[in-house]
């Protein structure tokens, strides 16, 4: 889903606060959600959304990714995650590998809490050592 602001350009925070809202979370209740800037400016978000039969649910990062492939664009400039935690909660590894596909190394993730905590990381400090398109290039 791709985020809008009447007026302008709606901050990565706003939006991922405003998509967690939107989590189907009967089982945990725990919402996280995530918005991605692209470099054409464009914000996507997602929010998890669980499903009885685990692990089938989805992570709010892989919402975000797929509905910016989903509208053409496969490249994050940066990402903004918010969950109601008292730290600020990483990725799970799949979506860090999912991140990793695409973004650069550099690429900035705040990683946030509602309570206005936030956590600033790179792509390669969520992910050290990624598997890599080069590790296959023998393949």
């Amino acid at each position: 889903m791709k985020a809008r602001s009447p007026g302008g350009s709606m901050s990565l925070a706003d939006a991922a606060r405003a998509v967690r809202e939107n989590a189907y979370t009967p089982y945990s209740n725990f919402k996280v959600g995530a918005a991605l800037r692209t470099p054409s400016g464009a914000v996507y978000v997602g929010c998890n959304v669980e499903n009885v039969a685990y692990p089938e649910g989805t992570c709010a990062e892989a919402g975000a990714i797929a509905a910016m492939v989903a509208a053409g664009e496969t490249e994050i400039a940066e990402a903004y995650v918010i969950a109601d935690s008292a730290h600020p909660v990483p990725p799970c590894g799949g979506c860090r590998q999912k991140l990793f596909e695409f973004a650069k190394g550099h690429t900035p993730v705040t990683l946030a809490t509602l309570d206005g905590a936030e956590e600033k990381v790179t792509v390669a400090d969520l992910l050290p050592g990624a598997f890599a398109n080069s590790h296959m290039d023998r393949a």
